[in-house]
């Protein structure tokens, strides 16, 4: 079993879903964790929830997008608990419209938190990670719908497109640093950012039917490869794309 102890990790967007599993995987193998989002009351359930389990949790109300906020979070964090190891860049939303009603505004919302967003914190995260000469993992959430097109997801699926080629960046130039850098692509989960599609019946098993193991996936089975994708005795796994989607991308 993965031995994270006395490693501080964060998860942006840890208060709900996959992010949510991954953080509490990642202090289940004994590793202090900070929950970076908006919503407090999110965050201080996970924190609660992590507690119980007998782990070390905080939490950090965050703007992603907020240049300003990024750079403060860090410092909160670190001050609280303990130079950073392991850095989740997991914070992500849809709006989804056909390709001939999308509006710019809206294509810049998704573009700025996925894409922005991910490329301001894993700036802060390879900055902090460099000053303190210490080596550390970072984990960009990427998506199955980076390798496929989806209907009504043109801003959705060219952010999660984009993380790769970042995530792939930071691992050749972060590399001389020992600083690690992986893709987690998931395929489909059951969270609520997909909360509408779970209920169409028709996508349900059309999806559920291109998938070998015949379901979508529960967000706490994110638990064991977040923990996986964090120890730091990985030292020579970087730049992989690692693919957690029940056979959907090879079927």
């Amino acid at each position: 079993m993965t031995t994270l102890t006395g490693l501080t990790a964060v998860v942006t967007g840890g208060n709900t879903g996959i992010g949510r599993a991954m953080a509490i995987g990642i202090a289940k193998a004994g590793a202090n964790v900070a929950i970076w989002s908006r919503n407090a009351e999110r965050n201080a359930k996970v924190v609660s929830e992590i507690t119980a389990l007998g782990g070390t949790a905080t939490a950090v109300a965050c703007d992603i997008t907020d240049e300003t906020a990024v750079a403060e979070a860090m410092e909160q964090t670190i001050s609280e608990l303990g130079p950073l190891g392991c850095f989740v860049a997991n914070a992500g939303i849809v709006e989804a419209a056909p390709i001939v009603d999308l509006t710019l505004d809206s294509w810049r919302r998704v573009m700025r938190t996925n894409l922005d967003g991910a490329f301001l914190c894993t700036r802060e995260a390879a900055r902090r990670f460099v000053a303190q000469d210490s080596g550390g993992s970072i984990i960009v959430l990427s998506s199955t719908i980076s390798r496929y097109g989806g209907v009504e997801l043109a801003s959705y699926a060219a952010s999660k497109t984009g993380l790769l080629g970042l995530s792939r960046t930071l691992a050749v130039e972060l590399a001389r640093h020992r600083v690690r850098c992986n893709t987690l692509i998931p395929g489909w989960t059951r969270t609520t950012i997909n909360a509408d599609r779970q209920e169409d019946e028709r996508f349900m098993a059309a999806t559920i039917g291109r998938t070998p193991m015949r379901r979508w996936a529960d967000p706490d089975e994110f638990q064991e490869v977040a923990a996986f994708l964090a120890d730091p005795a990985l030292t020579f796994h970087t730049g992989n794309e690692v693919i957690v989607d029940g056979g959907y991308t090879i079927y």
